[in-house]
């Protein structure tokens, strides 16, 4: 996979964001389900989350998806269920 991947580059990136997302869900139910309070969870996810970014996109870049996630708590899209 990756931007070589011709006319099913969308459709593979789908099922890899699908895939790590189930991961990443079974990874917090996991932590949860050992009683590690659910901020500290989000916090070593935001770091991690963070660390990868910096090993692939300039500052700019991650300045980039900073901004949008402010602007999708200021929104409240992030509350909407």
């Amino acid at each position: 996979m990756g931007e070589n991947c011709g006319n099913n580059c969308e459709e593979e990136q789908v099922e890899a964001l699908s895939y790590a997302g189930a991961v990443i869900d079974k990874a917090i139910e996991f932590l949860v389900g050992k009683d590690i309070d659910v901020a500290l969870v989000a916090s070593a996810l935001l770091g991690g989350a963070l660390g990868l970014l910096t090993q692939n996109m300039d500052d700019e870049g991650i300045l980039r998806v900073l901004e949008n996630a402010k602007s999708s708590v200021l929104s409240g899209e992030l509350r909407v269920q």
